[in-house]
């Protein structure tokens, strides 16, 4: 088998982040990061959660016979973990996969965010989703019902906060008055935004309004023909997206095949760079 990933075509390799569990220490996670910096890897990544229910009523992943991992007991917070990542490191990029919309208000969020690309001079990636989780959803003061318009209403905030100098939005669930909101972003006219969604209005959204898409759990194959999808459904003045395709060494789900060996993925990360992600 090829060993050498960079032999025909170059691929950025990313790495999740110690997040979970009692484990994910300040020591841990600052070793970390900065060994992947060394090592040459090219970004690090968290994800979002807020609670673990006692009783789950909701489709863990939109499987109903699954329930989250044990480990979702115990998650650092995304935006905080990111902000000391870039403190930690120089080079490497700061991506969420994903946060979830429904969690955040637009000013807040955009803010938070902005914060960390100044931080980290222009490092950062930004997933958003809509989520699975009622219950967080009910926490966060969201109907569960109305995550994708608020989610839709939320983007078109999210970036006239990033990009207007004056900064106005009503919206059917947002409404900010006439104001600065800064800081901007390093990136131009914002940083990257990365959609992990999976339903025809994530597709409808993700055509109109995202950089990239990050797919979980799908094949090699099925993510190639998902994006191409997307891509022939995209403006002439609207860039191709960019693929993000994860690897799970720990399947989260049932349903999402492990990979047990380096021979795996090596093999599966050939085939991501053979497919252009």
């Amino acid at each position: 088998m090829p060993n050498d990933l960079t032999a025909t075509r170059p691929i950025a390799v990313g790495l999740a982040l110690p997040q979970l569990g009692p484990h994910a220490t300040s020591k841990a996670i600052r070793a970390f990061v900065t060994n992947a910096e060394d090592l040459g890897f090219d970004s690090v990544w968290v994800q979002e959660r807020l609670l673990l229910p006692v009783t789950l009523e909701s489709a863990y992943g939109g499987v109903s016979s699954s329930r989250p991992p044990d480990r979702y007991r115990d998650v650092l917070s995304p935006t905080e973990l990111m902000a000391a990542a870039a403190a930690w490191t120089s080079r490497v990029r700061i991506g969420a996969s994903v946060l979830v919309a429904g969690y955040h208000r637009p000013v807040e969020l955009a803010k938070r965010l902005a914060t960390i690309d100044v931080l980290s001079e222009g490092r950062l990636d930004v997933g958003l989703g809509v989520g699975w989780s009622d219950e967080e959803h009910v926490v966060s003061e969201v109907d569960p019902r109305t995550r994708g318009e608020r989610c839709d209403d939320f983007i078109e905030a999210l970036l006239e906060c990033w990009t207007a100098d004056t900064v106005t939005h009503n919206g059917p669930f947002f409404t900010i008055p006439p104001s600065e909101i800064g800081p901007k972003p390093v990136q131009r006219p914002h940083p990257p935004l990365l959609f992990g969604m999976f339903s025809e209005a994530g597709y409808r959204r993700t055509v109109r309004y995202a950089d990239g898409w990050t797919s979980s759990g799908l094949s090699v194959r099925r993510t190639r023909a998902t994006v191409d999808k997307l891509n022939a459904q995209r403006s002439a003045d609207q860039a191709p997206l960019s693929v993000h395709h994860r690897i799970y060494l720990r399947s989260p789900v049932p349903e999402v095949a492990e990979l047990t060996t380096i021979d795996e993925v090596v093999a599966e990360v050939i085939a991501c760079r053979e497919a252009g992600f």
